[in-house]
């Protein structure tokens, strides 16, 4: 039998390995066989008689707790086998915390050792009582706001004629008359003020992560934060396709809007509240975020593209986000994001452990600039319908345009007077790049400028 998650093999012994114990301990349990090559062939243990009464007195002077410790044989060949049984309680070494997780021991610090310890107290970070916290740290308009999303969805309790406290009793947020983390960080006025980095990081991204052109950073609690980032998101960072239907203009998303809501829910709702803030990086072909925290013990990569079980790191969070209607249903957040992105006929999304958190990564259906039939599709709808309103004609000719270029030309479409200073901070690009853009849309015979200066752009097709 080869090795796996709780099953361990070393041809000798040596003390070291009592962090497998402890990290056995600590997690599910598991066995350790010694005498065994990596691939499960026993080799033989000269030692046997003097490890069988050693490695007992060692797990109990170190770790205070007791494992079976028994003797087996293969032919002529003596070997031992260490069972350790799960605790419920947490397990040291010498002071230090170790846990298996997968095939792999790792010693637990910082912010995953807390959380750690809490678990095994039964607690979560975000069912603990935050003693210098009052009822004048909660913002009522979010609570109002969230009530309100939560009634539309029919799975708020009933709150008419509750007071604050009596609501965020309901919601399982207070413990007597205190609050717990997890209203402060849905509802708090600063929930800075108690945490660190309870916050949002959108950057605008050139060619790759050292080409920063431009950032914003959104605190606020996260009823706050949904609504906010999706506003920054749009304003400043994402160049929108836009449609005219009769005279009501209409703008289309560059990325499905659902799977960028999912992705936003999933970071603020599963990420470690003890960590680095919520980052969220912007490319001309591809869009980020990132949250602190791993995957939880048991689920993989492969498990989020496939229904599985919600295992939230933040359940008092979870369960208010679902009262508000936030999150549909657990454990479908990243099978969302993958089905958004294939009705727009978009790359399937990367998700991926990265940098001690989760990444989901969603694409444009060209992230290298070079027009594909969707792009054709969206360019033609866009040129088709503008050049109606405004006299112009882009149908097939658009499909000479690359991606940014026509980007470029919508903006122009739209609005005739507007700058090439304005037209770089849309696009997140240098007025330089802008102007090259310009020069070839003059070329192809799409633009001309009325003045150089104060005038205007002229459409020409």
């Amino acid at each position: 039998m080869p090795e796996q998650q709780n099953i361990e093999y070393k041809q000798s012994w040596h003390d070291d390995y009592l962090k497998w114990v402890c990290g056995f301990a600590n997690a599910v349990g598991g066995v350790i066989y010694i005498g065994k090559d990596d691939a499960g062939q026993v080799v033989h243990l000269a030692d046997f008689e003097k490890l069988l009464v050693t490695i007992p007195q060692k797990i109990r002077n170190d770790m205070g707790i007791v494992c079976d410790v028994n003797l087996l044989e293969e032919g002529e060949k003596k070997y031992i086998e260490i069972r350790v049984n799960p605790y419920s309680v947490p397990v040291s070494l010498r002071g230090r915390y170790y846990y298996r997780s997968g095939s792999v021991k790792t010693e637990l610090t910082g912010v995953e050792l807390n959380e750690f310890l809490l678990k095994k107290a039964g607690k979560t970070w975000d069912d603990v009582v935050e003693e210098a916290a009052t009822l004048d740290d909660i913002d009522e308009k979010s609570l109002a706001a969230f009530i309100e999303a939560g009634r539309e969805k029919g799975r708020m309790p009933e709150t008419n004629g509750l007071s604050t406290l009596q609501i965020l009793d309901k919601l399982r947020l207070t413990e007597g008359d205190k609050l717990k983390r997890a209203a402060l960080i849905l509802f708090g006025k600063d929930p800075n003020r108690f945490y660190p980095n309870i916050q949002v990081k959108i950057g605008r991204f050139g060619k790759d992560s050292t080409d920063l052109r431009f950032q914003e950073v959104i605190e606020g609690n996260l009823v706050y934060l949904l609504n906010e980032v999706a506003l920054q998101l749009n304003h400043k960072f994402l160049v929108r396709p836009v449609e005219f239907e009769g005279l009501q203009r209409v703008e289309k998303g560059e990325y499905p809007v659902s799977a960028l809501r999912e992705m936003l829910l999933n970071a603020l709702v599963h990420r470690s509240y003890m960590g680095a803030s919520v980052q969220i990086r912007v490319y001309d072909g591809k869009l980020s975020i990132w949250n602190e925290g791993l995957l939880p013990m048991g689920i993989d990569i492969e498990s989020l593209k496939r229904e599985h079980s919600s295992r939230p790191r933040n359940p008092k969070i979870a369960d208010a986000c679902f009262k508000a209607g936030y999150i549909d249903s657990w454990g479908r957040g990243t099978l969302k994001i993958m089905e958004a992105c294939k009705e727009a006929e978009l790359p399937e999304p990367e998700i991926k452990e990265q940098d001690g958190g989760v990444a989901v990564t969603i694409f444009k259906a060209d992230s290298a600039g070079v027009a594909t039939d969707v792009d054709a599709k969206v360019g033609g709808q866009v040129g088709g319908q503008v050049g109606g309103q405004v006299g112009g004609q882009v149908d097939d000719d658009d499909r000479k345009l690359t991606a940014k270029q026509r980007e470029v030309y919508n903006y122009i479409v739209d609005d005739p007077a507007i700058s090439r200073s304005k037209l770089a901070d849309k696009l997140g690009i240098n007025p330089s790049a802008v102007q090259k853009h310009l020069e070839a849309l003059k070329k192809k015979g799409y633009i001309e400028r009325e003045s150089e200066t104060t005038g205007y752009w002229i459409i020409k097709k």
